[in-house]
Formats: structure tokens, sequence, C-alpha cells
């Protein structure tokens, strides 16, 4: 029996969707499927397009399994040029006609480039496809300053392209504030401020009119409605798309206003034949412009094709992006209602929910900067989970109420938007054997489109797995199936000394952000060696990458080591010299050191090579590693001290500088009982007593303050040590990720008496191997900054830009009492004077 012929035009993500909910419900079987794409390559994810700039294939971005398309006429590279309605058939643009008795057009949309003269000037691209991307990346070889022409999500991520590309990243926005579809003005103002600390240079309210020629005839400059201007190497245009709908226009469809072909609930055009999805359809009279409202529409299309009578209802809106690690995400209608704002503008942070008029129930939000409680927010918009009788509570965690927990989703509730997944079919994969995300995700598909579900996906197979009595996974992340504790292990008894070689033996894919520096950690732990040599360097934070902290105008601070507090004559006057000879702010920190700060990135090694020529060294104020041992200055200057704590601090900070773990650590040492270093608010902390000294573990708790436990009392020094050695090491090796030692001490079944049997005691029997690490670490540390100025590859990376020497003319600094400071945004001079 002969199948009747679907067609479908396009072979983006929607098409592709199509074509897999077909082959799903066996429509292979009923429909002969011919598929035309304009791209030379099958569908790929489209919304991981910028992770193409961080290492991503084709292969790791494709959509589409092997063999999926064995039964299908694919016809790549090849668009369908006309369709004749009439006669029943498409022609494509290279003479293919192909009858069909279904046509489903999912051409999707191309980018809106404003009608500005000189748009189209070489060296002025899009950001659609992979094409446009490696264009891009081959012309950006050599430039200087690129710039966006748009501020919404994929503007801000071109930008980041452009920025991880060496070039001076500008944006270009029309709008007064950045993703003025998706946040208000108290967002926007926050999420500038982020955006501009990671070095960003933003433009608000500003309109291009012209974009001008150099003398090598590609684009040199934009010049604005203002009368500005901006010099430039590089534009890239993301000004929002517009529906592809020629084809449809062409063969007489019916249009929207503002084009899009019109469909009805069935996603069927004006021609019963013909259907439409995706970004170039109008349905219930909008474009739906993110991908999940597309995949809604395939699978309606699809199950119509099979004799349904599915149809599409509309969808959600919500969304939650990390823009250039910036936490973003709206949902619901913030446009009627109460809201309740929490900003704060010192960390970034800015959080704004809207209660419905009869107060009753959360209807939508905007978060900034800390987007940790979108997905319990979005339940509650949705109406599936209860909102508590104090909402404002849900922003204001420290109001101190109950949190809402997953259990409390409604069965019905939606946890993957994209893949259209409920609860209950988590629940119903959970307990139908699925133990971990990766299964949940190969039964239900959630969470395998854009991953923004993932987290609540996650929290529902834990509550699942927990609610059945089954230990819960300590995964590290999807490309390990072990616990921090576990991989530690692994390397060191394995001898593991790279990430690529951990992976290759015990993960899976390529890495992210939270796996890459735990590994970078527990190898630096362990002695790995300097830790921006060869593979190390590419998996370091910001900060570990550069050696310094870096500050919301893109400089660094500097912090020499001090150890005890003790600082000679000359070293501060050294100290001084440097700050004075480099123009940088000085402070004093609450550690007992002092704080260089405004250096940049090209300065870091001379101002280090002149600390070290002083006899100072890395204070490791970067690094999650040993920061400070604070002291005061015991029976040696003290009335009322009983030891000498500064040699003891001193000698404490030598032994343990450098040592990398699982959070940054914060010692001190007293010389009596009157507490001036202020040990019990350390992660380990030491009291002098008549005897000898009392030793406490696991202070601070950073947003958490917690006091410290005594572990044990009068020792003297060299059990104290050992004990030290034991307590660190085995904190080390056994604590989460980003965990600090209150949080670590918190867990630990049988609290203290168990901590005491396991360092003093040795009641698990390591304590020799735990002193022996400790020793390797005291025995192989060197200077990083050393190390760093010593190594001509490793200097390399020290540059504002990649491709242009010299400093970035865009770090401006006021002065105030007498020291520099970062301008504020209203003190910097305009662009154009920048530039001049």
């Amino acid at each position: 029996m002969t199948r009747p012929t679907l067609v479908v035009a396009g072979n983006g993500m929607v098409g592709h969707k199509l074509v897999e909910a077909l082959a799903e419900r066996g429509g292979l079987d009923a429909w002969r499927v011919v598929v035309f794409g304009e791209e030379r390559r099958l569908a790929y994810d489209r919304v991981a397009l910028s992770s193409f700039f961080d290492g991503a294939t084709e292969d790791d971005l494709t959509l589409v399994a092997p063999g999926a398309y064995d039964e299908i006429e694919v016809h790549l590279g090849d668009p369908i040029a006309g369709i004749d309605r009439a006669a029943g058939t498409v022609t494509s643009a290279a003479g293919v006609q192909v009858a069909y008795d279904a046509l489903v057009l999912a051409t999707g949309s191309y980018p809106f480039v404003p009608p500005v003269p000189g748009s189209g000037l070489p060296g002025c691209f899009v950001y659609r496809t992979l094409d446009d991307l490696e264009a891009i990346r081959h012309d950006a070889s050599g430039r200087r300053v690129g710039a966006v022409v748009g501020g919404g999500l994929l503007g801000l991520e071109a930008a980041n392209a452009l920025r991880n590309l060496g070039l001076e990243p500008h944006v270009v926005e029309f709008a007064p504030r950045l993703m003025p579809m998706q946040v208000d003005d108290g967002g926007g103002a926050v999420l500038r401020a982020r955006i501009e600390a990671l070095g960003v240079h933003v433009h608000t309210g500003m309109q291009t009119t012209e974009l001008a020629a150099g003398d090598d005839g590609r684009v040199a400059q934009m010049r604005f409605a203002d009368g500005t201007s901006l010099d430039v190497d590089l534009v890239v245009f993301s000004a929002g798309i517009r529906p592809r709908d020629e084809l449809a226009r062409a063969c007489g469809l019916d249009m929207g206003e503002r084009g899009g072909i019109v469909v009805d609930s069935a996603c069927r055009t004006s021609d019963p034949r013909i259907f439409a999805v995706g970004e170039c359809a109008v349905a219930d009279g909008r474009v739906w412009g993110l991908v999940a409202p597309g995949y809604d529409m395939a699978r309606v299309v699809a199950r119509r094709l099979l004799g349904g009578d599915a149809e599409f209802a509309g969808a959600d809106m919500s969304t939650k992006l990390k823009l250039l690690g910036v936490d973003v995400a709206c949902f619901g209608d913030v446009s009627t209602g109460e809201s309740i704002t929490f900003s704060d503008a010192v960390n970034g942070v800015y959080k704004r929910l809207v209660i419905t008029p009869d107060g009753t129930r959360v209807a939508g939000g905007i978060l900034v900067g800390d987007a940790t409680a979108y997905t319990t927010l979005v339940q509650m918009a949705r109406g599936d989970m209860p909102t508590p009788d104090d909402p404002a509570a849900l922003i204001a965690p420290a109001a101190g109420a109950e949190p809402v927990g997953v259990g409390a989703l409604a069965g019905t509730a939606t946890v993957c938007s994209c893949n259209n997944v409920t609860k209950s079919a988590i629940c119903d994969a959970v307990a139908g054997g699925a133990t971990d995300v990766g299964a949940v995700k190969a039964c239900t598909k959630a969470g395998t489109s854009c991953g923004g579900c993932v987290p609540l996906v996650t929290q529902l197979l834990n509550h699942e797995l927990a609610a059945a009595g089954v230990e819960v996974t300590t995964h590290l992340c999807e490309h390990f199936a072990y616990s921090r504790q576990e991989l530690f292990d692994l390397i060191r008894v394995h001898r593991i000394g790279t990430f690529a070689e951990l992976l290759a033996r015990y993960g899976t894919g390529r890495g992210c952000e939270v796996c890459k520096p735990t590994v970078a950690s527990i190898l630096a732990s362990l002695g790995a060696g300097y830790i921006l040599a060869g593979e190390q360097a590419a998996l370091q934070d910001t900060n570990d990458h550069f050696l310094a902290n870096l500050q919301r105008d893109g400089t660094y601070s500097v912090v020499p080591r001090v150890p005890g507090g003790e600082l000679t004559p000359d070293q501060l006057i050294a100290i001084g010299q440097v700050a004075k000879d480099f123009g940088l702010y000085t402070k004093i920190t609450g550690g007992q050191r002092i704080d260089l700060f405004g250096a940049r990135v090209d300065q870091l090694p001379a101002v280090w090579a002149r600390l070290i020529a002083a006899g100072m060294e890395s204070g490791h104020a970067y690094g999650k590693a040993l920061r400070t041992v604070k002291s005061c200055v015991g029976e040696t200057w003290c009335r009322y001290g009983v030891q000498d704590s500064t040699s003891l601090a001193i000698q404490l900070e030598l032994r343990y500088r450098g040592l990398r773990a699982p959070h940054k650590l914060k010692s001190a040492v007293s010389g009596c009982a009157r507490e001036c270093a202020e040990a019990q608010g350390k992660d380990f902390g030491v009291i002098a007593t008549e005897k000898g000294w009392n030793l406490y573990v696991c202070g601070n708790g950073g947003m958490r303050p917690q006091h410290a436990v005594l572990l044990a009392e009068d020792l003297d020094t060299d059990t104290l040590i050992r004990y030290i050695d034991r307590f660190l090491m085995f904190y080390v090796r056994t604590a989460d990720r980003l965990e600090r030692t209150a949080s670590w001490f918190n867990k630990l079944e049988g609290g203290i008496e168990y901590l005491r049997r396991v360092v003093m005691d040795d009641v698990l029997g390591i304590a020799e191997d735990l002193e022996a690490d400790m020793q390797r670490h005291v025995d192989t540390y060197e200077c990083e900054w050393k190390a760093t100025i010593e190594d001509p590859e490793a200097l390399a990376r020290f540059r504002s830009f990649v491709n242009v020497d010299g400093p970035d003319p865009n770090v401006v600094f006021v002065r105030e009492r007498g020291q520099i400071r970062p301008a504020r945004q209203e003190e910097k001079p305009t662009p154009l004077e920048v530039l001049l």
C-alpha cells in the first residue's frame, strides 16, 4: 500500500521535533516523510549555540540520534523555493519537485537587521546559525573592538562570544535597559551592573543611525542619533527575529498583521493540507518566540497527522537563563497585582515578586543575580504549588519561613516545558526504576532541550528516592557519577594527574563549570604542581586563573601574604611604594593584611615582582585555600598573654599556605582567653592556656555565622600541629564542593565526639595517611606568583586584550579621600571621549 507523502519544510529544532514526534507514534509506517533543510547539517541545538565558542562541536550540539533519519528522504542545503497549492507540489532551490498530501512549514525565523546605512558592510554579521558563528570566529582574529546591536538574550550571548574571542565587547541597545522584554527597570539596572563588571560595555537608549566604512572598506565606526560614535572592528546584529513566511506569502496563505503564517488551534493554515509550526507561525494572534511552544505545536501536528484531535493551547513563557554567569529569570504575569521587591545592589541581586490582587497566590516575578527560587516560584505562579502565608519569605529567606518543598507540587505540574513533562511523569519514571538524572532524562526527555529544568528534575528525583527509602545519589554533576569525596579518593589512589585522564577513566562528556574547578582544586590539594601549568589553567575559576581577585570594574586586587600579621618596616614601605607607583587603592583587611585594589590584569606580574623582591609572596586571596592566620601579640608584648601567639600563627600560616580546600579557610591564634584574635570564629582557631593550646574547629560559617567547637585542650605545639594536619586533610578529603567547615561539621554523624575519635584516637586508621598528605603539601609548596613571573608561557595570559597590547582604556577611576576608586557610570566619560 502506498503511503501518503508528508513534506516538512525546515529541519531546525521544531522541524526535527515534528519528525521525532511522528516517528515515536509510529507515523513513519503511515507516512512517507520528505524533509528539506536550508542548512547543510541536520537539526542541532540552537538554544545552546553559544557553547560553540566554549568548545562544543557539531556532534555535541546535534539533536539527531544515529539512524533517526534512515527511513526519511532528506534534502540538506536545498530549501524549498516554491509551493504549488493547486498541484499539491513543492519545488526546491535545486529543482527537486515532490508531490505532497500534507505539508508542514517549519521555516523558523531570520535575524532582523535594522535598515541603517552600512549594515551590509564587511565585518557585519548576524548570530543565528553555526555558519554565522564560524564566520564571526574567523573574522574576529586580529580585531580589537566588537559591538552587538541588541541587548536582549541573544545579544548578551553574542557579546560574551566576542569577549571570549578576545575582543573588547560593546552592547548597543535602543531601549533604556538590557533585556527590555524580560526585566523591569530595577532588574535591568542590576543586570547592567553585573554585565559591566565582567568587562562588557553597555550603551542603552542608543539609536544606531549609520555604520561607516574605513579605508579598507569594512565597518569601522557606529554612529548614533545623539551625535556620538563608536569605533569598531566588527558588528553583530541581534535585534530580534522575523518569521520566515516568504513561501507561505507567495502561495497565498493567510498572513498575520505583522507577518507570520496564521494557524488555528490545530496549527493548520488557511489551506487545510498545510500546517505551520514554530517561529514562522502565528497562533492565537502571536508568534511564540521560544522553543517550548514550537515543540508543543510539533506534537499537535504529529498527532493530527495520525488522526488525533490535539490542539495548541498556548504556552508558558517563563524563562530562566544564565547570561555571562548571571542568573536572569522571569515568569508569570508581572503587570497586575502588588509587588514585593528585594534589591541588593552590593551583591548584584534583584528580586520582584508579584502577588495576585486578592493576595492569595504568586502571579509572576523577575529574578536577577539569584534565581535559585525560580523553579518553586514558577510552580506557584502556575497554581501547581500553594503560596505560603508570608510570600515575602520566598525572596528573602532570612525572614525565616519554612521552605515549600517539591513534594507540594501537583502531579499535573509541568516540570519540563520544552518537552511537556509533568511531575507525575518523572515520579512514574523513578517508580519504574530510574535512579539518576540521566535515566529520568532517557525515560521522559525532561531536561534534554534547554536544560533549565534539570535542577527541579534532580530535586524531584531525590525526593522520590528518599521517600522510597533509596539512598540519594551525591554525584558531583552529570559528567561524573561520583561525589567529590569519591573523586578525591580515585585521583589519590590511582595517582591521576589531569582532568582529561580522570574524565577518560571515570567520566563522560567534556566537563562543566561545576566539575572542572572542583577537580582542579582536588589536583591542587594533592600536589599536582603549578596550577596554571598545561591543562590545569583552563580548569580554574576566574580568580585562580589570574591569581588575583576580580573586582566589579574589571580590575584586580593584590594581597601579599602577611603571616601572623607581622610585617617588617621595609616590607611595609615596599607595599606603599608599589601602591604609589601603580596608583592602587590600599586598605587594611579584616585578616591583618593589606589589600591593593585597581590593578589591571597587565600590571599584575609587575606588581608581584616588586612584592616578591621585598620578600613577600602570594596571599592566595583568590583561591579556595588558606587565607590568613590572624594573631594578637601574645606574651611577647601583651601583659595578659600566656603563650607566643604570633610565632605560632606565623608557623601555622606558613605550614598551610596554598592548601586547596573545598572552601576558603581562615584561622587565628589568641595569646590568652581574652581572645583578641577571635579564634573561635575561624575554621580552626587556637587559644593559649597556661598549659599549652586549646584547639577549636569548624567555626566561621560565612553567611550563617557559627562558633567553633573545642576539639582538644592544653596541647603541646607538636601535638597541636599534628591534630590540625589531620583535621584539615580529613576535611579536604571528605567535604562536598564549596562546603565550609561549619556546614561539613553540621553533617557529621556523631558531631564533635566522632571528629575527636578520627583526629585524636585515629579510629579510622588513617591518621598517618592524613599527616603524610599534609607533609607532602608542605614540602612541595611554591609561590604561584613567583612561578608565574618565571614562566613566559603563563605570562602571556596577563593582557587586557588577547590580540592588542596595552591597557583597557575603559577602566576609569576617580579620586576619593586621597585615593582612587572605580568611577560610577554617571562619572564615566562618553565612549567617544574614552576612545579619543
